[in-house]
This record gives C-alpha cells, structure tokens and sequence, in this order.
C-alpha cells in the first residue's frame, strides 16, 4: 500500500519575498509548514545571496509551474568594480584585482552588445550537470569546469543607478536560462575591468512582482492570525497568459475524466485568436472555478491536466 501524504490540500500561488541567505529549497520548505501542505514546489531556483521574488506553488497550483518556466523575470543588480571572483559574486575566492573603474558612460554603451539574442557561457559555479555532477561541485573540489555557450534571450538591459565609482546597479528582462553572473563578467570583461556581482535581487517572474509579494514573516503573522489564505494567491495566476474557456457543468465533468469537448466554431475562433505563437494550451474554467488545461485541435478542447479544486 503506497505511504499517504500528510498535511492539507491546500492550493494556490505564495509570491514569497526570499530573504537573504535562504536557499530556494529551504525557502519552499518553510512555506509548505507554514500552511500545513501536503505539496509545495517552486517555479525558478533564487540563489542564497540572491533576494527577492520566489514563487511558490502549493497543492494542485503545481501543476501549473511547467508554465512558469518561460515566464519573462526581472533583475536588479550591482556589480562591485576592481575585484573578481572565481563565482562571479562576494562569497568566492579573488581571481582577479584591478584599479579600472569603468565610466557610467562606457556602461551604458557597452550594455546593447547583451540585448536579444545571445549566447552565453554558464558560470563554473551554476548547477549545470557534468557527466552526473553539479558544475559547482566540480570547481568547489578545485576541477577546471569548461561550459558550451548556450543560446538566451535578454530583452532589456539598463543602468539604473551608480552610487558611486565602485558599484554599478542595473536592470534587465529575461527569458529563461539566464544568468546575472555571467552577465557582469562578461560585461567586467568588455570594459576591460574586474568586477562581481555584490548584491542581486529579482523582481518579476511573469505575473508574480514585488507588488503582490509577502515575506516570510507576514505569512508567520498571518497564520498566527489564522487568516494564512490572505497570503495565497489563484492556482490560474500562473496561467495570466493563456486564453480562458467558459464551461458548462456537464463540458467540466467531461474534462476531469479525461475525456475532450466539442467547442461551437466561434469559440474555436476566439481562442484561436489569443493564443500565443506556436501554442494550443487553453484553460478550461467553470464560473471562478479552473477545470483544466488542455490542447486545442480540431475543433476540441483535450485535456491534457485536471484539477480538483471543488
């Protein structure tokens, strides 16, 4: 007999506020507890020295973190001049020292030679595989770790501010699979400079921001309130981006079983016309309720996942 899971069924999205220092996994740990969850998983890893916007998917809401993984995600972050490090941030060991203190000018011209499409090498210390070990494994054990450029995508890159000769904050808009590190090397490099990254945060992951952020310690004073819901957002906030069909009770009873629906020719038209390039996902919903997420073709709509959220 399979081992029962224990906790709740509780579902929904925490757009959690990481602090500094915590790791992702810890992170997803305290807030399942918090709520008492029986399943809980995150859409985009935060490194520890990184803060900022985590979402956190609890009960059936993880179905839908596939969905997140190609949601745009927003950076700000400081390059610290004069000094860099073989993790490209201020917990590694100094590879390199110089006197070079780069102009705001000089950054903001360089900056446009990383917009688009690009390719770019992964930091040592990332958690690539290697023949079966994380690349951080390997260059924490003093191993050479020698990654392939891979193609990423980074739609916007800006100063946003320069406090002073020695730090550089920027922002960026990227798709998935970039990295901050290695954008700051690359950049120290252009410039004919040493530098790391001294502080990160993330602001956005597609619809999950600092405006509909909480910190741990507001979901804490929640659930010591018992008001924890408060702190919980849709499971279908993930899905912000993918047309919604409205069901009737018997179209939604078919879909839960698995089985597809016949759409009327101006409902196949309209989603049609909202979906994104190249895709046929379409949310299925009951009045408030999401039903499913299925595949349109042919004139139905085919489940591909359920959700039991009566």
């Amino acid at each position: 007999m399979g081992r029962r899971k224990s906790g709740l069924n509780i579902h929904g999205w925490v757009c959690l506020d990481k602090p500094l220092g915590m790791g992702s996994t810890e992170a997803v740990t305290r807030v399942r507890r918090l709520f008492g969850a029986n399943k809980a998983g995150h859409a985009g890893t935060l490194d520890p020295l990184a803060t900022g916007i985590l979402p956190i998917a609890l009960g059936e809401a993880t179905k839908t973190v596939p969905f997140m993984m190609e949601a745009r995600k927003a950076y700000r972050f400081t390059i610290q001049w004069g000094v860099s490090t073989d993790s490209v941030d201020r917990e590694g060991r100094e590879t390199g020292r110089s006197d070079v203190r780069p102009r705001v000018e000089a950054v903001k011209a360089a900056l446009p030679a990383f917009v688009g499409d690009i390719q770019q090498v992964p930091p040592a210390f990332s958690a690539i595989k290697i023949n079966g070990e994380r690349a951080y494994d390997l260059a924490r054990g003093g191993e050479m770790v020698e990654l392939a450029a891979r193609a990423v995508t980074i739609h916007s890159a800006e100063v946003a501010a320069a406090p002073d000769a020695d730090h550089v904050e920027i922002r960026i808009e990227t798709g998935k699979g970039v990295y901050v590190r290695s954008l700051a090397r690359d950049l120290a490099a252009a410039l004919g400079a040493e530098g790391h990254v001294s502080a990160l945060r993330r602001e956005r992951v597609g619809p999950f921001s600092t405006q509909n952020a909480v910190t741990l310690d507001f979901l804490t004073d929640l659930v010591h309130r018992d008001a924890a819901f408060e702190g919980l957002l849709p499971v279908s906030t993930a899905l912000d981006d993918i047309p919604e069909l409205a069901v009737t009770e018997q179209d939604a009873f078919s879909l839960r079983q698995g089985r597809p629906i016949v759409l009327l020719p101006r409902q196949v038209e309209t989603l049609k016309s909202r979906l994104r390039d190249g895709s046929r996902i379409v949310s299925a919903f009951q009045g408030q309720t999401l039903v499913a997420l299925g595949q349109l073709r042919a004139g139905r709509l085919e489940p591909d996942r359920v959700f039991n959220l009566q």
